[in-house]
């Protein structure tokens, strides 16, 4: 080799050491990286230690080794999780929200009642929110505005639960039902328990609408096991997907036999699905239908109901007295068994049911998603982790996605999905929220990512409102 090959070289190699020597860590690639933790994804069946990188709210990496961002999160001994997908969320406000991403929830849907209104629905909340919203059509709404009913909270409180429809009025009802599908509503919704003027002939007739617009129809369904057989022919009927809201309230004692009838519609192939939440009180307002026959009850059937707006149990005369005033009623009326059976069986998403309002509510607004992984997986093992998380996650966006296929990218931890993530530490989360005080957030749940931005840092509601609407295309 020649001198000059050989300074050269010598040249090179002093440089390269140079180089070397200052080093400067790498820049950041990623926006947010989640590290160490153990990422379980239910659609790929990932369960594994993983560095997560988010960039311009998706998930930009799914890594086995270290990577970079403007911030990481050592999630060393957490769960990173999609996040929580509620299809049944009345609260659809700030207080509401604030409880709800303490649970781990990243969507929040309010499709049994819904709204008579889409458009305006989504406008009240495109400044943006905490968590990503959406809404139904709903026949509730939708008749208590053509029959003229006077209540005004979320179910009839007269004649649009209780009154029979013109030929009229039922075409002005499909009208708004066709202008709420036409406006980006994500389903169609159903109370025929609210609305018992409401013959089966009107409700096929409105799931007819539902089907002409590629929509799902939620239901709070009457009439028990029965009234569930009637409303499975009806869907059948009119070619629409249903879905049956909170099976373990509607079942009652009859819960296998709900599910036996699910499973047998699902079977024949009906596209029939439902969900459930962990606890064995309800809620509703004490002026609907439910209550009409309440001077018939015996006297301690009154004590199964507590006011909301105080806490205490109700007598026949303190019953009279809200029944007038209105406001929400808790109903204390099924067993732990019926419960857990629900909460057990894989076919029943998990959906809160939720509402809470100047500090009160029931308690399933603030605590459902921590309940199930707290109580029913970890200390009842009633159930696997990752079933749970599918039935929190992959099974309610699968729900939603052939009318809205933004749903396609929620639900999941893969390259390309939304950044809306909830980290969770299994051996701590649990609720905490009672039905004295439901604003007691969730504990075990530290953080929780929207559209990639940390909403709950550390365990605090943060400043960031990244939540979008979610509908369809209209």
């Amino acid at each position: 080799m020649s001198a000059t090959r050989l300074l050269l070289g010598a040249i090179g190699s002093v440089t390269i050491v140079a180089i070397g020597g200052c080093t400067t860590p790498p820049a950041p690639t990623y926006d947010l990286v989640i590290a160490n933790g153990r990422v379980m994804d239910p659609e790929s069946g990932l369960d594994a230690v993983r560095q997560v990188g988010l960039r311009d709210g998706q998930v930009a990496a799914v890594s086995e080794t270290p990577i970079v961002g403007t911030r990481v999160i050592d999630a060393t001994g957490l769960v990173v999780a999609p996040g929580f997908i509620d299809l049944h969320e009345h609260g659809q406000a700030e207080e509401s929200y604030r409880m709800m991403v303490r649970d781990g929830v990243t969507s929040a849907f309010e499709l049994e009642v819904g709204t008579a209104d889409v458009a305006a629905w989504y406008a009240a909340r495109e400044r943006g929110q905490i968590v990503n919203h959406g809404v139904s059509i709903g026949h509730i709404p939708a008749r208590m505005k053509v029959l003229g009913d006077p209540g005004t909270g979320l179910v009839p409180a007269g004649i649009g639960g209780s009154g029979t429809a013109t030929e009229a009025q039922m075409v002005q009802m499909e009208a708004l039902l066709r202008q709420g599908l036409k406006d980006g509503a994500v389903a169609v919704g159903f109370g025929s328990a609210y609305t018992p003027g409401a013959p089966m002939s009107e409700i096929e007739r409105m799931f007819r609408v539902a089907a002409e617009g590629g929509a799902s129809a939620h239901i709070h369904l009457r009439g028990g096991l029965p009234g569930l057989n009637e409303t499975i022919a009806a869907a059948n009927a009119a070619k629409v997907p249903l879905h049956v809201v909170h099976v373990n309230s509607v079942a009652g004692d009859a819960i296998d036999g709900f599910f036996a009838a699910i499973t047998a519609a699902r079977a024949a192939g009906q596209d029939v699905t439902t969900e459930a939440y962990p606890y064995a009180a309800g809620m509703t307002e004490i002026t609907s239908a439910l209550f009409d026959d309440w001077e018939s009850w015996p006297d301690e059937k009154f004590g199964h109901h507590q006011l909301v707006s105080t806490g205490k149990r109700l007598t026949r005369v303190t019953f009279a007295q809200a029944r007038k005033a209105g406001g929400t009623i808790i109903i204390h009326s099924r067993t732990e068994a019926q419960t857990r059976a629900a909460i057990v069986n894989p076919l029943a998403m998990i959906a809160s049911d939720g509402f809470i309002e100047h500090g009160r509510g029931h308690p399933r607004t603030s605590g459902t998603y921590a309940k199930v992984l707290g109580r029913y997986v970890r200390e009842e093992k009633a159930l696997p982790l990752m079933d749970a998380l599918r039935r929190m996650t992959l099974s309610p966006a699968k729900r939603l996605e052939p009318r809205v296929p933004a749903m396609k990218q929620k639900g999941r931890v893969h390259v390309g999905a939304d950044a809306d993530l909830t980290l969770f530490d299994p051996a701590t989360v649990l609720d905490r929220a009672t039905y004295e005080d439901a604003s007691i957030p969730s504990a075990g749940i530290p953080f929780v990512i929207v559209n990639g931005q940390v909403v709950v840092d550390a365990g605090q509601v943060t400043s960031a409102r990244p939540g979008r609407g979610v509908r369809a295309p209209h």
